[in-house]
């Protein structure tokens, strides 16, 4: 009988770790932008200041007590992940659209 398979996956992202249900609720924010806008809207080019305006609103109503936002009726926490995914994804790829405010 063996132990069982070798995997060599200890340089590899945990991903296993990220916790499902939160994962589905940011992809049932993705899924009513969708609807709202297209697939993959975000992808076309948002610039930075507007996407850090949504995080803060969105940031400001869970501060307030708000948990669901009005428009969605999905959890401000998911649309805040979706803004900070957003954010990171192009300041990674658009950095032609950082128009971030900086002191000279």
């Amino acid at each position: 009988m063996t132990k069982g398979g070798t995997k060599y996956d200890q340089d590899k992202p945990r991903v296993e770790l990220l916790d499902a249900e939160w994962l589905e609720e940011v992809g049932w924010v993705l899924t009513h932008g969708a609807k709202v806008h297209s697939d993959h809207n975000w992808r076309a080019g948002i610039k930075l200041s507007r996407i850090i305006g949504a995080i803060l609103r969105h940031s400001f109503a869970i501060l307030r007590g708000e948990d669901i936002d009005p428009d969605s009726g999905r959890s401000h926490a998911a649309h805040l992940s979706c803004e900070c995914m957003f954010f990171y994804w192009t300041l990674k790829h658009r950095p032609d659209l950082d128009d971030r405010w900086r002191m000279k």
